[in-house]
This record gives structure tokens, C-alpha cells and sequence, in this order.
């Protein structure tokens, strides 16, 4: 205990979120010749940046202070902008989930041959862009950290991705995301300079008592800017385009970390700094929610291609996080908190399932697999686990996130939404349910014989470290719901104690 209060004191978020991208440069020093050295750091790095998110969650106290490891250097005190970072509540559990992913897929990632020195560099630039945005107080700073996070997408999927599509799924993502970050900013802006503060400080831009009218004005340029990497409906169809051309490590972390950094981004200089517009607005977007959930349910269900199911259902799980937003309960909220870290986790597992399929059986249509369950049982095992935990079966954190969503949509004053909504359980079910019997079970292809085998003994690695997590909030939420909850409070202190 006394070791975890000592950490408090070391700049823990300085380093997890900066040590990623000085990995990434030194790997680039590497010798193009030395593919086994590339592939050692970069699983160096990737374990050390998870170690240093591990301490960061175990370190943080959920009956501390609000801001934990807490960090200030005014970088550009003329403009009012500062290095201010530190986490709550709901911050640390996805500094957490970054540094799983980011672990997890540099193990996925150790059979990359083409380039690997430059496709570990730009994700290890990416992953810093991610933990800046997490762990970021100032907005300026927030904004800069989240275009280092979209910009190398494009080059690893460009280069690295699926060839059918690689180019198309790029542009297509990069263009979406760039025009919702160009409005997110507009609006930022006009908070930076309407509250005549001088300052990006987010805290104390919370206390800039904007006016009602203005906040009505500006909160749909902040929350939908930012919804777009998140997800909502209907800027949501570069997603699984995005998902399916990304090489599985890319896909791991798009739809693992980057759709959370939307949802995040939208709550945090949103709904927080523009509480009254969140009041106003999110009873009308619940209902884009809505169709999130049981739309992206109903397209997963009639895919023919394994990584469009899961892209599809992405789409429809992020839903839940804003719809537990929109919600304007702490239930909802809550569950939302919990649903982006299960949720990451979750798709992490699914996309890194596909892609030892399709290494080994170069297609992903779902006709022409089966059986791979006699072959790859320890894979079979994790995605029934993630199936599982995409059907929010008790006792899986699933249900620890889905259950508190539907619960505060029912107390809000459309409980009919929570309703319609818990179709998508059933859809998902069904679609679960028959990729487990066509693709794991079943006549195994003999065309597949002598070229299927079980995966790495470090691939099991790293699906059971993914598949541990899932059970772990399933059978003990206590190691992540009181630390939600602490950052919930805050947020319903600014929205008025609703």
C-alpha cells in the first residue's frame, strides 16, 4: 500500500504517455536487416507500457482526490496553453485498456515481415496520441494529442492493410475523422474564447459559467465532432470499412481504443464543460443512439464476411457507451464507464480471433469455414468467451456494463428506449450462436488440411491475458465499478445532481 501511495508522486502519466512514441522513433534506428531485433523491442516496449498503465490503475484511490498524478508545465503561458494532465475515475480504467491492447497487439503483430520497423513506430506514435487525449486537462492539448492519434491510421492501414480495400477504408476513415475533429475545434474555440479566461485549462473552463443559449449553440459541434470516432449513427460507416482493411493489431486498437477516445472526448469537453447543452441535446440524441444499437445488430447479423460481423457489432456496443450518456443517469453513466473498457477489451479479443483465422486460412468468408475449433481450440475457447460477453451474460463484464445502461435509460423519461434496445441482446445472440457453429464447429474443410494448425504459444498469451480481464469485471466488478462511480459523481455535480 505504502509502494502504491509512493507512485503517486512519480510522473507516471508523463511516462506512459510519451514513453510509446520515443520506442517507436528508436525503433526506427534499428537495422532494416534485423527484423528479430524489431520485433524484441517493440514486445519490450509494448510490456513495459502496459506494466507502467497497470501501476498507474492500481495506484489510483477511488476515495482520493479527484485528479490523481497530477502534472503541470505551462507550455505556452502567452495563449494560455499548459502540459496539465492526470487522471479520475474513469480515466484510469482506459489508460489501462490502452495499455492491454497496445501489449497484446505488438504479440499479434510479432509475424509482421513487411516494414515491421515502420508499422511499429507509427503504432507505438499512435498509442501516445491515445494516452494524451486520456490523461489530457488542458484542451489545446487535448486536441494535439488527438490528431497524433488519427494520423498514423491512415499510413498503417494504407500500407499494411487488407489490398481490396486498404486504400478506400484509409481515405474514407481519415477524411471522417479529420472533418469531425475540424468541428470539435470550431466549438473549442468558441469556448476558449467566450469565456473570456484566457486559458484551455478544462478545469477551469468548467467554471466558466457560459450562458444557456450559448452552451445550446455550441455542445452539437462538440459532442457529434467527437461522436464521429466514436461511432454514432449516422457518421458511422467508415468504421467497419476501417475495421475490416486494418491488419489485425490496427483493427485491435481502432475498435478497441480509438472509438472509446471519441466517446471520451465527447463527455469530457462536452457534456462537462457544456452541461446545459448536454441537457438540452442529448434527450433528442438517445434516439441516434437507438438506432446504433439495434441497426448495427441487425447488419452484423446478416454478414457473410467474419471481420464485418465484428465491425458491425462494434458500431452497435459503442452505441451503448452513448447511449448511456444521453441517458442523464448515474446508472447510465456508470455502465457507460465500464462498457468502454469491456467493450474495448472485448472487440481486442474478437479482431485478434479473425486474424489468426485468416493467417492461417487466407479468407474470412464464413461459408467456407468450420471445424477450426479441432485445430485451434485455445482460440475457440477466448471467442466463446468474448461471445459471451457480447450476449451481456452474467457473470462477464458484459453484463456488468450493459445492465447499469439499461437500467438508467429505464429511469430516465423514454423507458420505452431501454426496451426497444434490448433487441440487439437477442440479435447478438443469434449472430454469436451461428459464427460459433459455422466458423468453430462443424465439418473442418479438407482444403485447410496441413495449412490450419493451433496458434503460438505467445498468441495464447495474449488472448488469455484479454479473455482474464473479461472474467475478472465479470466475477469482481469492485475492481473497476467504485473507481467509475468516483468519477461519475463529478460529472452529475456539473450537470446539476441529476
Amino acid at each position: 500500500m505504502q509502494f502504491l501511495q509512493f507512485l503517486q508522486e512519480w510522473p507516471l502519466l508523463s511516462i506512459v504517455t510519451f514513453l510509446p512514441g520515443v520506442a517507436g522513433l528508436l525503433i526506427l534506428l534499428i537495422p532494416a536487416t534485423r527484423r528479430d531485433t524489431t520485433h524484441k523491442a517493440a514486445l519490450a516496449a509494448g510490456g513495459t507500457v502496459f506494466a507502467v498503465s497497470l501501476l498507474v490503475y492500481l495506484a489510483f484511490q477511488p476515495g482520493g482526490p479527484r485528479y490523481q498524478f497530477e502534472e503541470y508545465f505551462a507550455w505556452l503561458p502567452q495563449l494560455g496553453i499548459s502540459y496539465h494532465v492526470a487522471v479520475d475515475g474513469i480515466t484510469a480504467p482506459l489508460v489501462l485498456l490502452t495499455g492491454i491492447v497496445m501489449f497484446t497487439g505488438v504479440i499479434i503483430s510479432q509475424r509482421i515481415e513487411e516494414r515491421p520497423r515502420e508499422f511499429f513506430a507509427f503504432l507505438f506514435i499512435l498509442a501516445t496520441g491515445v494516452f494524451g487525449v486520456f490523461v489530457s486537462l488542458d484542451m489545446f492539448a487535448l486536441f494535439y494529442f488527438y490528431e497524433i492519434a488519427v494520423f498514423p491510421m491512415y499510413l498503417l492501414i494504407s500500407i499494411w492493410g487488407w489490398k481490396q480495400t486498404r486504400e478506400y477504408a484509409a481515405m474514407k476513415l481519415t477524411l471522417y475523422l479529420f472533418i469531425g475533429s475540424v468541428i470539435s475545434l470550431v466549438g473549442g474555440l468558441a469556448m476558449y474564447f467566450a469565456s473570456g479566461l484566457g486559458t484551455f485549462d478544462m478545469l477551469a473552463l468548467e467554471g466558466a459559467n457560459f450562458s444557456p443559449q450559448f452552451q445550446i449553440l455550441w455542445f452539437p459541434f462538440v459532442f457529434i465532432g467527437f461522436a464521429v470516432l466514436g461511432g454514432m449513427f449516422p457518421f458511422h460507416n467508415w468504421s467497419p470499412d476501417g475495421h475490416v482493411a486494418a491488419p489485425t493489431a490496427v483493427s485491435m486498437f481502432h475498435a478497441g481504443v480509438l472509438m472509446k477516445l471519441g466517446a471520451f472526448a465527447a463527455l469530457r469537453v462536452g457534456i462537462m464543460l457544456l452541461p446545459e447543452g448536454a441537457k438540452f441535446h442529448l434527450p433528442w440524441i438517445i434516439f441516434l443512439t437507438l438506432v446504433n444499437v439495434v441497426y448495427g445488430a441487425y447488419i452484423a447479423m446478416v454478414q457473410t464476411d467474419f471481420k464485418y460481423v465484428i465491425g458491425f457489432s462494434s458500431v452497435s456496443h459503442m452505441g451503448l457507451v452513448v447511449m448511456g450518456f444521453a441517458s442523464l443517469t448515474p446508472d447510465g453513466y456508470i455502465g457507460a464507464g465500464v462498457q468502454m473498457v469491456s467493450h474495448g477489451i472485448m472487440t481486442a479479443l474478437f479482431f485478434a480471433v479473425v486474424g489468426m483465422i485468416y493467417d492461417q486460412a487466407h479468407t474470412r468468408e464464413i461459408a467456407k469455414l468450420g471445424g477450426m475449433a479441432q485445430k485451434m481450440p485455445f482460440v475457440a475457447f477466448a471467442f466463446t468467451i468474448g461471445g459471451l460477453v457480447s450476449m451481456g451474460m452474467p457473470g462477464l463484464s458484459g453484463f456488468i456494463a450493459e445492465f447499469p445502461i439499461f437500467m438508467g435509460v429505464w429511469q430516465s423519461d423514454k423507458p420505452w428506449i431501454a426496451i426497444v434496445a434490448a433487441i440487439s441482446i437477442v440479435i447478438t445472440a443469434a449472430y454469436i450462436m451461428r459464427l460459433m457453429r459455422r466458423v468453430f464447429y462443424g465439418e473442418f474443410p479438407a482444403e485447410f488440411e496441413g495449412h490450419v494448425h493451433d496458434v503460438s504459444r505467445s498468441e495464447k498469451v495474449a488472448l488469455g491475458l484479454l479473455a482474464f480481464v473479461l472474467i475478472l469485471i465479470g466475477i469482481f466488478p469492485g475492481v473497476m465499478v467504485p473507481m467509475v462511480e468516483s468519477g461519475v459523481e463529478h460529472i452529475f455535480v456539473l450537470l446539476g445532481g441529476l
